[in-house]
């Protein structure tokens, strides 16, 4: 059951794992400079975030499955050391075999971190503040991940070696195990059977849990996608430069950021399942303003009202579907995160649809998937 009264000495701990969460979003600056250090095709070098995609649709079951046996904490603890040590291999030998397995673990370790951390900080937060501060967890993440391209340059600029933003990483990481390690948390522990695979996927019977597993697969579809695709939307509708296109993904990036910050608090006051209405519908206004903006200018002011909709949407859902079955948080908890592996899927039917009919219809496909969501918020208001 969620902690009746807050606690700061055993939440502050828990949410400090998902600052090393954030962490995992490095490999998109990373895989461009191992690409040039060790001259790669862009094939072979789309090969290194792909083994950091691929461990969510393999072991998000698998992890929800052992912490239910052996404790969220000890397995959240073990995904931070398997990612530190993933961030540690590069300064052991730097190789591009080296780096493939660099990022197999780090792909490994942030899966088990990812599975674990919800359900912990569900033990730790009192039950009306649940999607709250679910969306403060994920606005952590969305710094990190703003910064992580920062610290990155930095690393390189002023000491020559990009590399020393693993480091940083990777001791951060260790230390946030020690932390959590020290800190007495009481998990909720279900009178039931221990978990299993055919228990775990058997969930996906009840209707609830299935449309919330495909809202995140198609959630964080979308958010790559847009990720992803859109400076080729840009281009193409505008003739920008890629450089001058590519801004379109830091407003994406920074309307995410400022909707979990605006939501740790609004959640405080509204009910999760009208604001996942609202915020979704703000996300569809977007992309309809990308269809109808006659400037790139307000393009970008679209592809800001896109993020500050989807900003919300992953932790809402999560919170939703930990609330209804909260004796099965720990299964649930890891059909969520394989769901993540929607990442690796909808950008390639965007990218489809944009080679068979344009880079501009393309963005169909992002309306397509929150189109869903918003059906899929009206069905949680009555039920």
């Amino acid at each position: 059951m969620n902690s009746s009264k807050l606690n700061p000495g055993k939440v502050i701990p828990v949410l400090f794992s998902f600052v090393v969460m954030g962490f995992v979003d490095i490999i998109g600056v990373a895989t461009g400079y191992v690409k040039q250090d060790f001259q790669l095709t862009d094939f072979i070098a789309q090969f290194l975030p792909m083994m950091v995609l691929l461990w969510f649709f393999v072991l998000s079951v698998p992890a929800g499955v052992l912490q239910d046996k052996f404790g969220k904490r000890n397995m959240l603890n073990v995904g931070m050391v398997i990612q530190a040590v993933g961030l540690g291999l590069p300064f052991v030998h730097y190789s591009f075999p080296m780096m493939f397995a660099s990022f197999i673990l780090l792909g490994i370790g942030n899966t088990v971190i990812q599975v674990s951390a919800n359900p912990l900080l569900q033990d730790v937060t009192p039950s009306d503040n649940l999607a709250s501060f679910m969306s403060t967890s994920q606005f952590v993440k969305a710094i990190i991940s703003f910064s992580g391209p920062l610290i990155a340059t930095f690393m390189a600029s002023f000491f020559g070696n990009w590399k020393l933003v693993f480091a940083v990483y990777g001791i951060t990481s260790l230390l946030a195990a020690f932390w959590l390690s020290v800190t007495p948390i009481q998990e909720s522990k279900p009178e039931r059977k221990p978990a299993s695979f055919s228990s775990c996927f058997g969930l996906l019977k009840n209707r609830f849990v299935a449309l919330m597993a495909l809202s995140i697969f198609l959630i964080v579809g979308a958010e790559v996608s847009i990720n992803t695709n859109i400076v080729s939307v840009l281009i193409a509708k505008y003739g920008l430069t890629l450089e001058t296109a590519a801004i379109g993904i830091s407003f994406f990036f920074a309307g995410e950021t400022i909707s979990r910050f605006l939501g740790a608090i609004i959640l405080n006051v509204i009910k999760p399942r009208l604001f996942l209405f609202l915020t979704t519908l703000l996300s569809l206004l977007g992309v309809v303003g990308i269809f109808l903006a006659p400037t790139n200018a307000v393009a970008f002011a679209a592809i800001l009202i896109i993020g500050l909709g989807a900003g919300n949407m992953f932790p809402i859902i999560f919170s939703l579907a930990l609330e209804k079955m909260p004796e099965r948080a720990n299964e649930i908890s890891g059909l969520l995160i394989m769901a993540v592996s929607g990442g690796a899927v909808i950008p390639l039917v965007m990218g489809f649809v944009s080679t068979t009919f344009g880079p501009i219809v393309s963005v169909s496909v992002v309306g397509a998937c929150l189109l869903y969501v918003l059906w899929v918020s009206l069905y949680v208001q009555k039920n």
